[in-house]
Order: C-alpha cells, then structure tokens, then sequence
C-alpha cells in the first residue's frame, strides 16, 4: 500500500537553480522494494534519482540507493552532494559536527561542509591506468576524433566503470557530437583545459548512454575520478575549478580542493522542490 513520502528535487553544482543537474530525492525510502525505486527512477526521468534508507554501519548518518532510468549505481557524485543537503535540510542528525557519512555500495563516502558549500571525499580508483587498445579505439570512433588529436585514454573508474579521454583543449571537448549507438558498453568522461587565466581550468562531458542517459549534465564521480588523475600526473593544481554541462545550456561548476586528508569535490545545492510523493 502506497504512503506520502518526504520528497526533494533540488539542482547541484549550481547556485542559480535551472543551471546545474537535478537530482529527486526521496527522503523517507524505507520499505520501498527495489522495483518500486527503479519504477520511481523510470518515472522521474533524471539521471539520478536516490532514496534514503537508515543506515546498517553505525558509523553512518543514512544510507543511500541511487537510481538512473536504467539501473542502480554503487555510487555517484551529484547525488551524494543532492543526497546529504536534502538529509541536512530535513533535520537529520550527524554523528560528527560539521560532516556527513553516507553509506551507500561502494562504502562510507565523507561529505564536509566547505564555506556555503558541501564536497566529498573523492573515493579511490579502483581501476586506473591505460585502456586496452580495443576499448579505447572503441571510445575516439564513438567520440568522432582522430588518435592523434588525444592526449591521454585513461581509466578513472571509483564504481560507476568511467574511462577518461583528454583532449588539446576546451573547445575541442565543447564540439563533440558523440556516436550514441557506437559508444554502447562505455561510460565516457572527456575533459580538456581552458587558457590559463580562465574562470576555469577545465571543460568536462560525461557520456553515460546505456544507462539512460546520453549526455548528464553535471557529474560528480567523474570529476572526482579525473581530479585524482590529473592531480596525480602534475596536470591540475591542489585548487581548480571545472565547467560542466555548457552543450545541454547549464553552467555547473566543480570546486576541487585537495588537503593533506583527502581531495574533496565541491559545488553548491540550489533546493527547487521540497513536498511529499504517494510511493
């Protein structure tokens, strides 16, 4: 029998609502079985929506499951941060001041306050390094660009399975018109860098299209699997910020900081909808 639920769309990596990635939450998700989350997910049609459950660590504030319209995801960026403001803003309890753990299938994730923002811990690689020459053939011909106009064909995968490819420069990223049908079995990330000097350092697309989602907007676990890439390899400072979903009309902006504890992934949460949903 279906019963009112707490529920909260809002917009992340973005201060101005309408220019980021939208995120439902369903904030009292407990008793929901999993065909009624992913009927929910289908329903909503965003590229993520999630569902708080009490946590089964007792060093959790909540657990987290995270639907796309076609699957479950161990773990995703946009919704950690969409996730723990909509916890926040719904009077949930923390067992540390001024920090968040979320549970969810990949682990304990860490989210802090950062100034009026919130940003996680970016979690490890679990498979880094070059891609296998038929993946990465698979990934330029699905991308439309030639090998010798990319840089670097890595793996950045923290869970969702990201490959990263790194082109010349921004504008390049900005101009692709990918191959949907080509790039099948594939979560493609691309980044390439602005001019020094820029508002920011970086220009990220993230192509998801198996899952429903050809192009998401703004995507917190692949900017965090390339910041502890392009950190790593000299490529990218301690400080930057990356632009995200320019070619779908919004502007997201990425805030990564890297500490002596972690490299965080920042952004702004601009609340948009807060009610109840009959689930």
């Amino acid at each position: 029998m279906s019963e009112l639920r707490r529920f909260a769309q809002v917009d992340v990596f973005t201060a101005t609502p309408l220019k980021g990635n939208a995120l439902a939450v369903v904030i009292d998700g407990a008793g929901l079985s999993e065909a009624d989350m992913a009927a929910f997910a289908r329903w909503t049609n965003l590229s993520e929506t999630t569902f708080l459950l009490p946590p089964t660590d007792p060093a959790a504030d909540y657990r987290v499951r995270i639907f796309t319209p076609g699957g479950e995801l161990p773990f995703a960026g946009h919704p950690t941060l969409g996730s723990a403001h909509a916890f926040l803003a719904s009077g949930g309890d923390t067992k540390k001041p001024g920090e968040v753990v979320q549970q969810c299938a990949i682990g304990l994730v860490r989210v802090k306050r950062d100034g009026a923002r919130l940003a996680f811990a970016a979690p490890p690689l679990k498979r880094s390094g070059p891609v296998g020459d038929a993946e990465r053939a698979q990934a330029l011909a699905a991308l439309g660009v030639a090998p010798d106009a990319v840089l670097d064909v890595v793996w950045v995968d923290n869970g969702p399975g990201w490959l990263a490819v790194r082109l010349a420069d921004a504008a390049r990223v900005l101009a692709l018109k990918p191959d949907f049908v080509a790039m099948r079995g594939l979560k493609v990330g691309v980044v390439g860098a602005y001019p020094a000097g820029s508002e920011c350092q970086f220009e990220v697309r993230a192509f998801v299209p198996d899952i429903g989602v050809p192009e998401d907007p703004v995507t917190g676990s692949l900017n965090a699997g390339l910041a502890l890439w392009l950190q790593a390899s000299g490529l990218a400072g301690e400080r930057y910020v990356a632009a995200q979903g320019a070619a779908l009309g919004r502007a997201g902006r990425v805030h990564v900081t890297r500490d002596a504890e972690a490299t965080w992934i920042g952004g702004d949460v601009a609340p948009l909808i807060h009610g109840q949903v009959r689930l």
